[in-house]
């Protein structure tokens, strides 16, 4: 049996597979303050999926079968550390080691998005390519690399993670550079997530609407918020260009909230060429099959059946 956890800044959420990745349980539950409740709510979590195979709290037996924990943030795995804005209590701390203890299993971490790439790759959107970059577009953007069914982290865990470039080709119908999260001005993550095309929108028409209203006007008809859709697939497309250019993955696939965008992969796919060494990239571009449970999913798959 694999489990797998989605620990994000809310909810836990977790699933429990069988070596054919069939779904036998899942659990869901508000993610607590603080380290050490942290670890008490994954402990409890894994014992409610797996009640059986439970194992004892004064080590971590070498047979015991792993747990997989997919988190947002820079990922160590190497050192079993994690720098994670929405669970600051995580920084520095040797997380994966307290979290086996705690457990009572042998864990392993990876970043969400690499999480998310693994499990569309393993038996989502993207089964059978060789190379696959994940894309998710949502309260911030991620990205994860997954090469021959294995991710790809990088020697820092930083593989991926092109949300935190800066935008090429920029011009003024993109609107003023924002401040990021992480300290610098103008980063990707600013003005594709889905508060940068509420921003997007207001630059360019003048008024404040959230996502889901400006798809709803695009697809009954109005042509400002068709306009706002366009631009923001031209914008994706010119920052996916270079990641093209430099990985030229078979398929990128798209998660997150923003990735049922009317017609997003379409848009993109017509516009990048443009940018691209090649005028046709033969990458393909597709939406998530499992959507926001390929966390947990792919988290399942960062151990061996």
């Amino acid at each position: 049996m694999r489990v797998g956890i989605d620990l994000g800044g809310t909810k836990i959420a977790a699933v429990a597979l069988d070596r054919n990745g069939t779904e036998l349980a899942r659990h869901r539950r508000p993610t607590p303050r603080g380290y050490d409740a942290t670890l008490d709510a994954l402990a409890e979590t894994v014992a409610v999926l797996d009640p059986a195979g439970k194992s004892p709290a004064s080590g971590v037996p070498a047979d015991a079968p792993g747990v997989g924990i997919s988190l947002p943030g820079v990922v160590d795995a190497a050192a079993g550390r994690v720098r994670a804005v929405n669970l600051p209590w995580l920084d520095g701390r040797p997380f994966a080691a307290d979290a086996a203890r705690r457990i009572g299993r042998p864990v392993r971490i990876a970043n969400d998005a690499n999480c998310f790439t693994l499990s569309e790759t393993t038996d989502g959107a993207a089964v059978g390519a060789a190379v696959v970059f994940g894309i998710i577009l949502g309260t911030g953007v991620g990205g994860g690399i997954v090469v021959d069914g294995r991710i790809l982290p990088g020697a820092s865990g930083l593989a991926g993670e092109w949300g935190h470039a800066p935008l090429p080709w920029r011009d003024d119908a993109d609107g003023p550079p924002v401040a990021c999260g992480c300290g610098k001005t103008g980063c990707l993550e600013t003005m594709l997530c889905g508060a940068g095309l509420s921003r997007l929108h207001l630059h360019l028409n003048g008024e404040t609407l959230d996502p889901p209203e400006i798809a709803a006007r695009a697809l009954a008809g109005d042509t400002a918020s068709a306009g706002t859709l366009a631009r923001h697939a031209d914008t994706l497309a010119r920052a996916l260009a270079p990641i093209v250019n430099l990985l030229d993955p078979d398929i990128m696939v798209v998660g997150g909230g923003l990735s049922a965008l009317p017609g997003l992969c379409e848009a993109v796919t017509r516009r990048w060429g443009h940018w691209t060494l090649t005028a046709a990239p033969r990458t393909r571009m597709m939406v998530a099959r499992h959507g926001s449970e390929s966390g947990m999913r792919g988290a399942a798959r960062l151990w061996p059946g």
